[in-house]
Order: structure tokens, then sequence, then C-alpha cells
């Protein structure tokens, strides 16, 4: 597409700004932009080549089934050279600090044979067998958050006193860390999703340089990552030494004492473990609770059909993680030539999935802008697909069905009190704030 014809299939864009907003953490602050860029490219320029300034090319993948192609053939799309999209010169500091272009060796940045080797030391944990167990715990936290809501009176931010905090320390009781370590949790997490976002940014004791390129060549203060990630590495480090000497029944024991042929599992790799199993865990199903409860509360008819039948609650979940879809790409990188949509993609290049536009695709989706809690079929891409699909999903579905469950039949009223905010971020994002008046029955 020439500039001239992307001018006119985008309109309010100019030059090749497209490039420029689609890596914009700002823009993901908005929902409304967002999408409108994503349904343009949907429809004009679904596999396109992007050459946003301070970012290397990377191919945009905006439909859902190419986001499905992509990711089937794990062997031909790798997750291990490029993970997440980031500046050239966040890639330098990261390769001159940490050795690599990652800042951690989770389970989403590495390929097999070594990420089914490390996914499977968990997987049980987090399949429905074992999370039966955990049922009654969970239902007892979540009433415990809603008991909280009520005890707060007539108003609260959803999102800061509640939303929050409940998936947490289902994680936390999981992992078996304190809870009067929490907040600490809570803050290093949102150090990592949102190093740009200027609240995180004036909360951090890890501050980056004033200069630091934040997106497309612009420059602001951002948070120091490599501080971010030494504190956990610290913290997690003294849990590991813990757990081996006193293994328990929790996830921390299991990853502190997992073998990866006939060895204990490497530091760095138990580090990684923890962080993305304490940090994705809770985040993204914060941002979908409380974005669910924002579209129940926007559209009152889908609000009096789920309180009239809970029996729709699973669906109602299901649509709620469409619709905010948390994570919002991941990155490839192509081991060899491959056609798609006719445009040719060359071995080493770089492709970007964005999930919230295959959640929104037309084709696949019925009325994709409509909040539906009965929606059937809903074959949303949240959670990935292939090899990579989300470790924690049942867990997720879990913690946001009992939340809701709990909820629901307790509310007579629930309006907003403010105006909800987003997280200022690129990669992990949803609410930050959402003010609620409301009243208990």
């Amino acid at each position: 597409m020439s500039t001239a014809e992307a001018s006119a299939a985008f309109p309010g864009y100019t030059r090749d700004t497209i490039d420029d907003q689609v890596v914009n953490p700002e823009l993901y602050a908005d929902e409304d932009e967002i999408h409108a860029l994503f349904t343009t490219l949907r429809k004009e320029d679904p596999v396109r080549l992007m050459k946003p300034r301070g970012f290397r090319p990377f191919w945009s993948i905006t439909k859902h089934a190419d986001i499905q192609e992509i990711e089937r053939q794990s062997d031909k799309f790798v997750n291990r050279l490029r993970t997440y999209l980031s500046p050239v010169e966040g890639e330098e500091w990261l390769k001159a600090t940490v050795g690599d272009t990652h800042l951690f060796r989770t389970l989403v940045d590495l390929d097999d044979p070594i990420h089914y080797k490390l996914r499977n030391l968990t997987q049980s944990w987090f399949m429905p067998p074992n999370l039966k167990k955990l049922e009654e715990r969970i239902a007892g936290l979540a009433k415990d958050h809603v008991d909280r809501m009520q005890d707060l009176g007539s108003e609260c931010d959803f999102v800061k006193e509640v939303a929050l905090w409940y998936p947490l320390r289902v994680i936390m009781q999981l992992l078996g860390v304190p809870k009067e370590d929490e907040p600490f949790m809570l803050k290093m997490t949102q150090e990592i999703f949102g190093p740009g976002d200027p609240d995180v940014t004036a909360a951090t004791d890890h501050k980056g340089d004033d200069d630091t390129v934040v997106f497309s060549g612009e420059r602001g203060q951002s948070v120091d990552l490599a501080a971010t990630a030494q504190a956990l590495f610290d913290y997690f480090g003294a849990i590991t030494a813990d757990r081996r000497k006193n293994p328990k029944d929790d996830v921390a024991s299991v990853i502190a004492n997992g073998m990866i042929d006939g060895q204990l599992i490497g530091d760095r790799e138990a580090m990684s473990y923890y962080v993305i199993v304490a940090t994705a865990g809770h985040d993204t199903t914060s941002s979908v609770t409380s974005g669910g409860l924002l579209q129940l509360i926007k559209n009152p008819d889908q609000m009096a059909k789920l309180k009239g039948d809970l029996s729709l609650l699973p669906g109602a979940v299901e649509e709620s993680i469409r619709w905010v879809t948390p994570v919002k790409h991941f990155m490839r990188t192509a081991m060899e030539d491959y056609t798609l949509r006719g445009k040719t993609i060359k071995a080493g290049d770089g492709l970007c999935l964005h999930y919230p536009s295959g959640n929104r695709d037309e084709e696949v989706f019925d009325e994709p802008f409509k909040f539906k809690v009965d929606r059937t079929p809903n074959r949303q891409i949240a959670f990935g697909y292939g090899v990579h699909l989300c470790l924690g999903m049942h867990l997720a579905r879990m913690e946001i069905k009992a939340l809701y469950n709990e909820l629901l039949p307790r509310l007579k009223h629930i309006e907003l009190a403010g105006e909800p905010k987003n997280t200022r971020a690129n990669f992990v994002s949803g609410l930050k704030s959402m003010p609620v008046r409301y009243r208990f029955a």
C-alpha cells in the first residue's frame, strides 16, 4: 500500500503514522481509537509490513484466521528471537544488560523442546481436575472481596479496591506467598507491564532515564526494568531456597524442585517461571474482571439477562475475555519464507499478532462490537492458540466466574461514578481506574 493509498484508507493519519500508531501505548488507552485502526487494517491491509520509527520492521497480523495459522506452526514461527514489541534502543539495552533481547526466560519467551519441558512442570496444577479442589477456596476469596466492596459503602474504585486484589490473592495463595507481600507483587507487575505509564513511573523506585525511547522515536521517562527484574529475582530467590529445604503443597515448591533433563531447573528459568505466574496470572484476570463489569454497566439489558439467569455465567465470562483481550500482542519470527494473503514473509522477518483485532474479526464474530453474555459460538483467541495456549486460562475463567457469581446476585444497582481510565501500554493493558456507585440488596 502506497502512502497515498494509506492516507485514503486510514483517514486521520498522515504519512506513515499508521505504523507509528500501532505501537503507540497511548492509543491502547483509547479503545475506540485502537479498534478503529484495527478494523481498517483488517479491511484494507490485514498483512501489513510496518516500519514504525525507532522499531525494527515487522508484519502486522490482524485477522483471526491468520493469527491461528501462524500460531499452529510453532516450528516455522518462533518466539525466542523476538517476543514483544520493543524499540531498537530497548532491545540493544537488553542485549547489553542481560545478553539477549529477553529480560526473562518465561514460557512465552521460549520454544520447544525447552518450552514443553518447563510447561510440563506445572501443567497438571493448572488443569481442571486439580483446580476443582480449589473451587471452595476461590469462592471464599471472592466473597471476602465482595464483602469488602459492600463495607466500603456506596462508592469505590472497583479496579483499585476489588479487581486488582482478588486475583492477586488467588495467585499468591497458589504460590504460597505471604499476604503482606501482595503490595510488592502488585507494584512489580505494574512496572513490568506498564513501564511507560505516567502513573507507574511516578510511583516507582526503579526510575529509568528521563530520555528513554518510549515508542516511535519519542522519549520520556520509563521504569528501569533491570532494577525491577533484579528485585523480583532477589525475592523469588529466597523463596526457591526455602522451598528446596522445606517443600510445601504449592506451585512455588513445584517450580523450585522442578527437574529438567535430570537436573534442577536453572536459576534464571525458575525466577522467570515465578514471575510469569505471579504477574501475568493476576494482572490479566484483573483486567477482564473489571472490563467485563464495565460492559455490563454500559449494557443494562445484558446485565439484566445475566442476573436473571446465572447459568449464562460461563458465556458471560468468555465474552468478557473476548471483549477485553488484556494481552494485546505477541511477536513471532519466521524461520523460512512464507506466503500469507499474497504477501511474501521472508525468513527472519518479525510478525506481530494483534489479539484484540482477531477478537473483533467480522468474519468470525457476529456483531463483534456488541457485548453479548450469551454469544454462541465464541471463538475468542485472547488466550492464544497452539502450543503457547495460556497455561492459566482455566484458573482465570474460574476466578472471574466466582467473583461475578458472588457479586451479581447481591447487587441491586451499579453505575459509573467517574470516567474509567485504561493503562498506557501496548503489551498487557486494561482498566486502571473505574469509579462506581452501587447499592447491595
